[in-house]
């Protein structure tokens, strides 16, 4: 019994096995909470590809060319667009294909539209099985994401294209033209003025020269427009166009529909091919006494052909008028804004010659319309007498002739903000008509 009580003090004296003592103690928990790191690291890892998956699901399930975003500008209600959600699952698995470690037990794509706005929220539930955490009775991990994308559609959109084709707009559309005009005519005159009661009138003596008028110009730009307009539709019949001018000539003079509201764009642009100049009837002629360019008319007639603007979703597009003049009204006004008196040809009121009168687009702009401008600009014509003792004075700003003359400031006061354009001689009427649309349409998007 000595020899034992001995052994056992000996033994509870001796300290030389502590540490592995110790470390066979702490080993379980030190190994398991490495164990806990490899598996966490492996799952985020897992994550990481999982989540970009429901990201591009959600992505990919509202772009422009997705079948969601297509199914969307046919549909007239919101709802849930189930090729969209059959798109977002579609993709999703495909940028998982091939990848594993873990058990997907749920996928949830939801892709709506509500109002002008598609929607994609794809959601997934997924389980990843340990390896070292089974050691504290953890066998696997859940996760879960999802992921949501929202794209705005393109907003439906009219267009009715109010183009001046007064008399005025037979002037020479360049410096070079205007020179050529001029210098083969005995009045020295710049129109090309189309008098049905002369077969060598001014219209048919710029054609032989080769002049082009601003009516040329303004009906090519036309054309172009519509090519514009249907290279950037996104959805058929996207955008409608009508196309006005002012009457084919002074008999008939008014409001006149070249092409009926259509979202016919090739048609449109057959349809612009016959804008022409305004024909007379000689000098003072009997229906008109020279006054064509009758804006108190024409304003109110174009306001009864536009229907109150939409939201600019399917069937109630938004309404934008594009409006195409010089600017100077010539009509019957006794609210004329110009008294026309002049030393040289005396008082001939009621006669009106005067720079448009802003009020007349106040009426469209107030029913949401938007109005868009472009200001050809009205050339300068010393050699023509009617020309200064008329228009000369209101076609100069302080320091001469600017963008400040009261024709382009009445102008642009009849714009919509930010619609407003002038073009001058050199400058290219179809450019600032696609500049304009393309502006519309941005527009369009963001606060329609």
């Amino acid at each position: 019994m000595s020899a034992l009580s001995n052994l056992l003090a000996r033994f509870s004296r001796d300290t030389r096995a502590n540490i592995a003592v110790t470390f066979a103690i702490v080993c379980v928990p030190l190994i398991s909470a490495v164990g806990c790191g490899v598996d966490y690291s492996r799952a985020n890892q897992i994550r990481a590809k999982l989540q970009a998956a429901v990201d591009a699901a959600s992505v990919g399930a509202v772009a422009r060319t997705s079948p969601a975003f297509i199914a969307a500008g046919a549909m007239s209600a919101d709802g849930t667009i189930d090729v969209g959600n059959m798109d977002a699952q579609n993709i999703f698995n495909g940028n998982i294909a091939g990848s594993g470690g873990y058990t997907l037990t749920s996928l949830t794509p939801l892709v709506q539209k509500k109002g002008a706005i598609v929607t994609a929220t794809v959601s997934y539930t997924a389980t990843v099985p340990t390896m070292f955490m089974n050691v504290v009775g953890i066998r696997s991990l859940t996760m879960n994401g999802s992921s949501t994308a929202t794209a705005t559609m393109p907003k439906y959109i009219d267009f009715y294209l109010l183009l001046d084709n007064s008399p005025s707009m037979g002037v020479a559309a360049t410096p070079a033209d205007v020179t050529k005009m001029v210098s083969n005519t005995s009045d020295k005159c710049a129109f090309a003025c189309h008098d049905y009661n002369n077969a060598n009138n001014y219209y048919n003596l710029a054609k032989t020269l080769g002049v082009t008028t601003r009516i040329d110009v303004l009906r090519s730009a036309t054309q172009q427009l519509m090519d514009t307009a249907a290279q950037t539709e996104v959805y058929q019949d996207q955008f409608r166009m009508a196309i006005y001018d002012f009457g084919a000539s002074s008999k008939t003079i008014g409001l006149r529909a070249l092409f009926n509201l259509s979202a016919s764009l090739s048609n449109a642009k057959t349809a612009a091919g016959g804008i022409d100049l305004m024909g007379v009837y000689g000098n003072n002629d009997a229906y008109t006494a020279d006054k064509d360019t009758q804006f108190s008319t024409v304003f109110p007639a174009i306001n009864g052909q536009i229907a109150n603007p939409g939201d600019g979703t399917t069937g109630s597009p938004l309404k934008y008028l594009f409006f195409v003049s010089d600017g100077v009204a010539d009509e019957s006004n006794t609210g004329c804004l110009k008294t026309m008196k002049n030393a040289t040809f005396g008082n001939i009121s009621p006669r009106c010659q005067s720079p448009i009168n802003p009020a007349l687009c106040k009426t469209l702009k107030e029913r949401g319309i938007k109005i868009a401008v472009l200001y050809t600009t009205y050339l300068q014509l010393p050699t023509n007498s009617w020309y200064m003792a008329w228009i000369d004075p209101f076609n100069k700003g302080p320091f001469g002739p600017s963008p400040n003359s009261e024709i382009a400031q009445n102008m642009q006061a009849c714009a919509s903000d930010g619609f407003y354009f002038e073009v001058s001689p050199t400058q290219g009427i179809s450019d600032a008509m696609n500049a304009l649309f393309k502006k519309a349409v941005a527009d369009a998007r963001i606060s329609g």
